[in-house]
């Protein structure tokens, strides 16, 4: 991995690219709408995550700034350009499938090297840029290798260095890290990031994971039944969800039925009243519910529990609180939280 840094560090910081517009873009498929009206801006440079359920249409609006999919109504611009009609090869975007979609049959090398070889390119010269590739994702000495010959990660890169080899503007992934186990995720989630930062364009990559979101993105766009519910910085999102399906989506929060409507509050400031061992002075009236579950995570204690109308809540409790005052599935509690913790969401 030192290695790896060091070639990327010799990489001259690039202006950023690959600026993406969706100017009142529709997506129709008979009389099902994927995607309605969609307006976003996604500035040059960027690490943006499409985040959402299955359904929502982030998959058909990444597939729509691809080509794969044509617009049913609205414009696509990239760096200013108008790509909405233009086929996939000409846009200038590449796309990294779940699957990597590598040919068994060829080499890493000639993997990567592959769509130089569509565009016409000789053969030392092609062979030399898909070297460069492989050496960025430090799978120079694999580059004789049969895809069935690597791992998962490998493979990854394999497809990573295969997208860039075009040299795009925008790159975009499909739920690239779904097929990884979750300590091959963290890592290669690290290095995403790392290879987005010093090239200097755009990824837009589309995941249901609120963690890899969270984790990755400069900017993340939550979508909910083909409209955006919610976009901004993975802080502001987190921070100040706009609707209850925003602050569940994303999780660690505790969506409350209050006299002034709904509201959220971070799970790890909802505290259990005093009959629990947490007194509050500033602190709202105890709000009461049932105790379904208890998991151990190491530093404490997460607990399930469910309000009276069936709502899903979560507090966190460290060791020496449950040692105190033990609880039991079933138990009723009370919950208590500052006011100034309180995020008012927007009516249903």
């Amino acid at each position: 991995m030192q290695q790896e840094t060091l070639r990327l560090d010799k990489l001259a910081t690039p202006l950023p690219r690959g600026a993406i517009e969706f100017v009142g873009v529709s997506k129709r498929f008979g009389a099902t709408t994927a995607v309605s009206a969609l307006d976003l801006r996604i500035p040059a440079g960027t690490y943006c995550c499409l985040l959402g359920p299955s359904g929502c249409g982030k998959t058909t609006t990444l597939r729509m700034l691809a080509g794969h999919e044509q617009a049913s109504d609205g414009d696509i611009l990239l760096d200013n350009t108008n790509v909405t009609g233009l086929p996939p090869a000409r846009r200038g975007t590449a796309m990294m499938f779940q699957s990597y979609a590598l040919f068994p049959h060829l080499s890493c090398l000639d993997n990567v090297a592959f769509s130089l070889r569509m565009q016409g390119m000789p053969k030392p010269e092609r062979h030399a840029r898909a070297a460069e590739m492989l050496a960025l994702v430090e799978m120079d000495s694999y580059a004789a290798r049969l895809p069935t010959q690597l791992s998962g990660g490998q493979q990854q890169r394999v497809a990573l260095a295969r997208a860039l080899v075009t040299n795009p503007a925008a790159l975009l992934l499909d739920e690239p890290l779904s097929a990884l186990d979750p300590f091959l995720r963290g890592r290669v989630r690290a290095e995403l990031k790392r290879f987005q930062q010093r090239l200097g364009i755009s990824f837009v990559h589309v995941t249901h994971s609120q963690d890899e979101a969270l984790a990755l993105a400069d900017w993340v766009v939550l979508m909910k039944d083909g409209a955006i519910e919610q976009q901004g910085t993975a802080m502001q999102l987190f921070d100040n969800p706009r609707t209850a399906f925003v602050a569940r989506f994303l999780g660690g929060h505790n969506v409350l039925a209050l006299p002034q409507g709904q509201v959220a509050v971070r799970t790890d400031r909802t505290r259990l009243a005093e009959g629990a061992g947490y007194p509050e002075t500033n602190a709202r009236a105890a709000y009461t519910a049932t105790l379904r579950a208890l998991e151990y995570t190491g530093t404490g204690f997460s607990l399930a529990l469910a309000d009276a109308t069936g709502e899903e809540l979560g507090v966190l409790l460290d060791e020496a609180a449950l040692a105190a005052h033990p609880l039991t599935p079933g138990d009723q509690v009370a919950l208590t939280w500052d006011p100034a913790d309180e995020r008012p969401l927007d009516p249903a």
